[in-house]
């Protein structure tokens, strides 16, 4: 990927998790420790900023110290986001160099997604730079056992940030740690006390560094801290009647390189028929006749643009797979890989 121009997509972070788990604490901070960023904030939310960052009104637009500007989500994403541009390129608001999105503390965070990566003048314009997701110390162990849409917002965050640990006994905390990390294995937890945190913790999650404007895919990918689809019973201890009970997070690994139309129709399955099922998948893959490795990456029916590598980051050229999926049987979605790419799996083998 060539490096990035003057003209290339401003970064955007999706901060998600259930009501209550601090998100109003952290974007309060965020505003203050991340100049020249737009904050969108759904209407329906129970985010408020500091009245004191505040400076005037205009219409859905509030100018915020900081050279910060916030803006009100009414209906759908890309008009917000496409106003909010027209707006920076006349010089009507500060140049924003950033995109933070709050969701309710009940949404779903796949339809944001979604528009973001399936709305073309958007995506030309902005780019996902990664899913931020609070967890609230105290109460999220009740939140996951009755609430699949708390389940959901961990699964699909690149990163957790976990709050109110201060009121949490230590034994809570290391419990709810292990169960974060079993829902979803590559995202670093990072603990957030009263909303304060360095706000690089929020920033390049994604494939793409923009610090070091280089593909980071390792860090990204995080394979060798998901077991193989063929390690039995998956999923660390059993959680009778709990939400993350039908969880589980796994990693396929095929050795030949893939044809490209199989491997399009598998996951196109998965996408279109399982795709309540299927809550995130990431991967690098050998596609026969390319020299170049191509990374996918999916969230439930969403499939991202995929990206062509300039060269393998090491000197394993298999087919690397990880997935975090509900309901949905491990070894029928490495079958189906292995089935339509024409390609043979390698049950026993962890990736390096």
């Amino acid at each position: 990927m060539d490096a990035l121009k003057d003209a290339d997509p401003l970064p955007v972070t999706l901060l998600t998790g259930f009501l209550g788990s601090g998100k109003t604490t952290v974007l309060n901070h965020l505003v203050r420790t991340l100049p020249r960023t737009a904050i969108l904030m759904n209407e329906f939310g129970e985010v408020a900023l500091d009245h004191q960052l505040l400076q005037k009104m205009e219409g859905p637009l509030a100018l915020l110290s900081g050279g910060c500007v916030c803006c009100t989500i009414s209906g759908s994403l890309s008009p917000t986001l496409k106003n909010l541009w027209m707006a920076r390129q006349k010089g009507d608001i500060p140049p924003f160099e950033r995109v933070v999105i709050e969701t309710t503390g009940i949404a779903d965070p796949a339809p944001v997604l979604d528009n973001l990566l399936h709305d073309n003048w958007v995506r030309a314009r902005f780019r996902l730079d990664g899913v931020v997701t609070t967890v609230d110390a105290l109460f999220a162990m009740g939140q996951l056992d009755r609430h699949f849409e708390a389940v959901k917002q961990v699964a699909v965050a690149d990163r957790l940030l976990l709050t109110k640990t201060d009121l949490a006994s230590a034994d809570s905390v290391a419990a709810l740690r292990e169960r974060l990390a079993t829902l979803n294995p590559a995202a670093d937890i990072v603990t957030v006390t009263h909303g304060e945190l360095d706000s690089a913790v929020i920033r390049n999650l994604g494939l793409w560094n923009a610090e070091t404007r280089s593909l980071e895919v390792a860090r990204w990918l995080k394979p060798q801290r998901y077991q193989p689809a063929s390690a039995g019973k998956l999923g660390g201890k059993p959680r009778a009647a709990l939400h993350d009970a039908r969880i589980q997070a796994f990693s396929v690994v095929l050795d030949a390189p893939l044809d490209r139309y199989g491997l399009q129709s598998a996951l196109s399955m998965l996408t279109s028929f399982r795709a309540e099922n299927l809550l995130r998948f990431k991967a690098i893959v050998n596609l026969q006749g390319e020299e170049q490795p191509t990374v996918l990456h999916g969230v439930q029916h969403v499939l991202y643009p995929e990206v062509k590598l300039d060269a393998w980051p090491d000197d394993d050229r298999r087919s690397r797979f990880v997935f975090i999926v509900r309901d949905l049987d491990p070894e029928f979605v490495a079958k189906l890989l292995a089935d339509f790419s024409g390609a043979a799996q390698n049950p026993a083998a962890t990736p390096p």
